[in-house]
């Protein structure tokens, strides 16, 4: 059986790779975006039936309207993931309010929207499920070089994770994240500054940033329906940067 996913912020960065990960081993992909131009050409360039949805996960009105559309064209999904974020490296003295907003809005409020709905039609179809959430190490270890409001955002992702998890398991939905910590992305230049990037490197235990690839493989086995016992997991992937 085919399965459907969709991906948030999906056009580009990590979520492309996610959602091309996704398409190989099967399944239907909705490449959720609020760039829809963009999203569409990836979906273009992926094939196998992908599609492209307009979502801005920071608005109810669009989260809903997203899973409609998605709903009519590859029905329900099986797998949600909750890839959307935005990054402005800031010191917390440099934070404005609307940039703090911004940052929670789109993170934290976005996940929790998307979340909330997808789980609410899984409930009423009486259909498991996976929910996947793409957290940070800048939420586990005070946010590196990333700024205080995304660091809080993903910190947030992390708890509402094994909030969903604890609420949806008596329904077959599995919720974990995905703590990343630098990935080899043409974004992480603009997001901490490229004079930064040599100085995060020097720091990482395997001399390398990390490969987006091993995020998206790890997507694929939390999805797997015989990984219905994990839930509520954080799983690190940040090449020793953080070890528990």
């Amino acid at each position: 059986m085919t399965r459907a996913a969709l991906v948030t912020g999906a056009a580009r960065g990590l979520g492309a790779s996610i959602a091309e990960r996704l398409v190989e081993a099967g399944y239907r992909v909705a490449i959720g975006d609020v760039d829809l131009d963009a999203a569409r050409a990836r979906a273009e360039q992926l094939g196998h039936g992908a599609i492209a949805v307009k979502l801005d996960v920071a608005s109810e009105s669009s989260v809903e309207a997203a899973f409609d559309a998605v709903e009519q064209a590859v029905g329900l999904p099986w797998l949600l993931v909750n890839n959307a974020a935005i990054m402005k490296a800031q010191k917390v003295l440099d934070i404005d309010i609307q940039t703090f907003d911004a940052v929670i809005s789109v993170n934290l409020r976005g996940t929790f929207l998307a979340c909330q709905r997808f789980a609410r039609r899984l409930r009423a179809q009486d259909k498991g499920g996976r929910i996947v959430n793409i957290g940070s190490l800048a939420g586990e270890n005070g946010g590196m070089a990333t700024g205080a409001h995304y660091a809080a955002s993903k910190g947030g992702v992390h708890t509402l994770t094994k909030v969903f998890a604890r609420d949806l398991a008596p329904f077959g939905v599995t919720v974990n994240t995905i703590a990343p910590g630098p990935l080899d992305l043409p974004s992480i230049a603009e997001t901490i500054g490229a004079e930064n990037v040599p100085r995060v490197v020097a720091n990482i235990p395997t001399g390398a940033l990390g490969d987006p690839r091993t995020v998206a493989r790890m997507v694929v086995e939390l999805a797997r329906p015989d990984a219905a016992s994990i839930t509520g997991a954080t799983i690190d992937i940040n090449s020793g940067l953080f070890m528990r």
